[in-house]
């Protein structure tokens, strides 16, 4: 088959022509050459779409497009690159991802009085969605096999002050030998050969193959049989990939329908989509799969995406469920126990926070490390996590404790006292990038940094100014300061 040269490589293009026709393959590689379309997420538990608007418009000069079809969603015209260096950004008052990735944790809809897992969560667009519609209340275990992804899923967490959050370094398959009928929700946004997001990765060229694609099925195969495993009876699980291959979407959840009690569930969704296929290369599928979602690339001018809603109808039988072996974390400590009140006592004089503020949450001591949790969080291995919530503090070597700026932000409200505002551009600048703002007549001790209506971060008054604690992943990036 004959075609004009293109950024598809032949073998993906003819992929396309067999499952969807010419003229919709040809649509891709039209859609794949055209600059993207840029949308954002709004973080709920920082900023209003409103005042996100107003900030970028007067700041930056950016100006947004309402997306009514989902909440809390911007659409742009701006480069992606513009919109990933602003302040705002690096405070996580939102996040940068198609609307097509933000379904599926839509489709789930998690509460607060849920348990909810995200099996394979980096770097984290759908579990921070997941945590700010769960209110940062309630139980989010987010669980990822690759160590060093689960770097930039910490960060993303932190950037958003997520505080719900317990972080496991697991095979997902193997999960369900911890942890059985236990979840109320279930995100499977499964490992996949990305075929739908071309436009943003053109470089699935270069690995992606029919041999690639049937390795990728089993694993899906097994990461979906671990969920319904954990799910609760009445429970739901949804399944998400962002590929167009039914081999990788259909059949997997063909397989899974014939093995394991679930029902396929309706979904609704305000956008253009086509319903799943119920036959495939002459073979004929189950008749409920022409409830699962498939959204085209060229259609939704977003990412390809496939969605199917499962509902566990009975038990699933296993082995008792067994420890981890490796103890990350071992005890919560309420506020008033002696290992760390009197850290509390000091942060509570220092920035005038009402003690009673601390009572909402559960601490976690590790070695000079301090992390909080929000005190409704229940998980019953704790031995199975690399990191639970977020740093509270750091214990210094005089056994005095530093409050962390992930903290101070997520304790904005209730700081009352040692808030430091920056005065112009140039103490901005100078906070954000880690340095000393030079002040002689300041008292020593701890402060919050605050511009505006920001909590930026934390500081140390030393001999001769203000050291600034932003940070220092933060520091990463160069940050645009827009208008003053």
């Amino acid at each position: 088959m004959k075609r004009v040269k293109t950024k598809i490589s032949n073998k993906v293009y003819e992929y396309l022509c067999r499952i969807y026709g010419r003229e919709s393959a040809d649509k891709y590689l039209n859609f794949v050459e055209e600059r993207p379309s840029v949308y954002v997420r709004i973080n709920p538990l920082k900023i209003t779409r409103d005042e996100l608007v107003n900030r970028l418009r007067k700041r930056y000069k950016i100006n947004a497009d309402i997306f009514d079809l989902l909440p809390e969603t911007l659409k742009f015209h701006e480069r992606e690159e513009d919109l990933g260096k602003t302040l705002e950004i690096v405070l996580g008052c939102y996040y940068i991802q198609g609307f097509s990735s933000m379904l599926p944790a839509l489709v789930l809809n998690p509460t607060a009085k849920d348990k909810v897992l995200d099996l394979c969560s980096a770097p984290g667009s759908k579990t921070t969605q997941i945590a700010e519609m769960m209110e940062n209340k309630g139980t989010l275990v987010v669980n990822e096999i690759q160590l060093d992804r689960i770097k930039a899923l910490i960060y993303n967490l932190d950037r958003l002050n997520i505080l719900n959050a317990g972080v496991i370094h697991s095979k997902g398959e193997i999960l369900s030998k911890y942890y059985q009928n236990y979840f109320d929700k279930i995100l499977v946004d499964a490992p996949c050969s990305g075929l739908g997001i071309m436009q943003k990765r053109i470089e699935v060229n270069n690995w992606w193959s029919l041999d690639r694609v049937n390795r990728l099925h089993d694993l899906q195969v097994k990461l979906l049989v671990s969920a319904i495993k954990m799910l609760k009876v009445g429970g739901e699980v949804v399944y998400s990939t962002c590929t167009l291959t039914p081999e990788e979407n259909e059949l997997v959840i063909n397989k899974l329908l014939k093995k394991y009690p679930v029902q396929i569930e309706k979904i609704k969704l305000p956008i253009k989509y086509r319903e799943g296929f119920t036959l495939y290369e002459g073979r004929q599928l189950h008749p409920d799969l022409k409830k699962a979602v498939r959204i085209l690339p060229w259609e939704a001018d977003s990412d390809g995406f496939f969605m199917v809603k499962l509902k566990k109808t009975g038990e699933t039988e296993g082995a008792e469920p067994s420890k981890w072996k490796k103890s990350y974390i071992t005890e919560f400590l309420p506020p008033a126990d002696k290992k760390i009140e009197k850290y509390l006592s000091y942060i509570s004089d220092v920035f005038g926070i009402d003690d009673d503020v601390f009572t909402g949450y559960n601490f976690i001591l590790k070695r000079s490390d301090l992390f909080f949790v929000n005190k409704d969080w229940q998980s019953e291995n704790l031995g199975l996590f690399h990191r639970i919530g977020t740093r509270f503090g750091r214990i210094d070597n005089k056994d005095n404790i530093v409050l962390h700026s992930n903290a101070a932000q997520i304790l904005d409200k209730h700081i009352t006292k040692n808030i430091y505002h920056v005065k112009d551009r140039e103490e901005l600048r100078i906070y954000l990038a880690g340095g000393l703002i030079v002040n002689e007549e300041i008292e020593r001790g701890q402060y919050v940094v605050k511009y505006n209506d920001y909590v930026l971060g934390t500081a140390v008054v030393i001999s001769g100014g203000i050291k600034s604690r932003f940070p220092r992943s933060k520091r990463t990036q160069k940050i645009k300061l827009g208008e003053f």
